[in-house]
């Protein structure tokens, strides 16, 4: 039965939030127990309003302090040990818990994994990596913001860990690998990406090259790599993006009664990319690298997104992520992704 151990307390949406998540959650996946981790006088009147109270799936953990947006990673390490974060991460730690799912401070978040977990023998620093969608199914991205400087053998090791990942979620054998850089000839990018392009190309990945980020969307590859500042401006314009094209759309469909009868003739069709392009379903970023799963949801995730979230850290308990990413280390970090991983 895997055990998913869940912060109920940080994020900006709160417990509710979470509370409402797990009692969709545990009707479809009847066999997975879930850590409830936070103030035991506010938890007990949520689930019993979910009526969750009674569910045998749902065990409460109690924590009396947050951690909050603000707080500094040092500041939530030393100075609020009984937070639901700490607890949490706690847990895995112990081996109480299979994943962990947060909602709260990423960088806290980071720092947490890296003291308690460490990161997996051969692999110097852990990445953030989240599916996005693309025209043809979806792309595995890291790093998004764990490491703004990267060295060439960094971003290898974030190609290989990505490989496995793309595999275990979606059965791919053989994950098309892409670099994201300012152009397709192996002669552009800064000294950094070009040495990191000439690793990818001597190793056994199913590395495709380069990638200019107007191709990311057309699904040219499977796991992108980057280093964490290019892939967070990358992610946040993404998301300014999209945001600004949901907002004109519903402007020009309100604008006038030609407006409005146009939004009734294409409401299906409408309808249809919503669903295809809702971030939502998107949620649930792997801290990847680190010996234990802990997956960070968006702080302001409504039911839907944070209930993504959970079913990522359940599935990646269930094919032990960790220890195939050990295993492919042990190998050698130039070598493929086992067909049978």
């Amino acid at each position: 039965m895997p055990q998913i151990a869940v912060d109920a307390m940080s994020g900006d949406s709160g417990p509710r939030t979470v509370v409402r998540a797990l009692g969709s959650l545990v009707k479809s996946y009847p066999d997975v127990q879930f850590h409830l981790v936070g103030d035991e006088a506010v938890l007990g009147p949520e689930l019993s309003r979910s009526r969750l109270k009674e569910s045998p799936q749902i065990v409460v953990r109690h924590a009396s302090q947050v951690i909050g947006m603000e707080d500094a990673p040092s500041q939530a390490l030393r100075g609020k040990r009984d937070s639901s974060m700490h607890v949490a991460v706690g847990l895995l730690r112990d081996g109480q818990a299979d994943a962990v799912v947060s909602a709260g401070n990423t960088g806290a978040l980071m720092a947490m994994g890296k003291v308690f977990l460490r990161t997996i023998p051969g692999i110097d620093r852990p990445a953030i990596a989240a599916f996005l969608p693309t025209v043809s199914g979806r792309v595995l991205v890291l790093d998004l913001g764990a490491n703004v400087d990267c060295h060439p053998e960094h971003l290898l090791q974030f190609a290989v860990m990505g490989s496995i990942l793309f595999q275990q979620v979606t059965g791919e054998a053989k994950p098309r690998v892409g670099l994201l850089n300012i152009g397709s000839e192996e002669i552009k990018g800064n000294e950094q990406v070009k040495a990191a392009g000439a690793l990818l190309r001597q190793s056994h990945l199913n590395f495709v090259g380069n990638v200019e980020g107007s191709r990311i969307y057309q699904g040219v590859c499977d796991v992108l790599v980057c280093d964490g500042f290019v892939g967070n401006v990358f992610l946040k314009t993404s998301e300014g993006l999209a945001a600004m094209v949901r907002q004109e759309l519903r402007a020009s469909y309100a604008r006038g009664l030609y407006g409005r009868l146009a939004y009734l003739v294409n409401r299906p069709i409408l309808q249809r990319l919503r669903r295809r392009l809702d971030s939502r379903q998107y949620n649930g970023a792997t801290l990847v690298g680190l010996n234990g799963i802990i997956i960070k949801s968006h702080g302001n995730a409504d039911r839907f997104a944070f209930a993504c979230a959970v079913e990522v850290a359940i599935a990646e308990a269930r094919h032990r992520l960790t220890l195939e990413i050990a295993k492919v280390v042990q190998e050698g970090l130039a070598q493929a992704v086992p067909d049978s991983a």
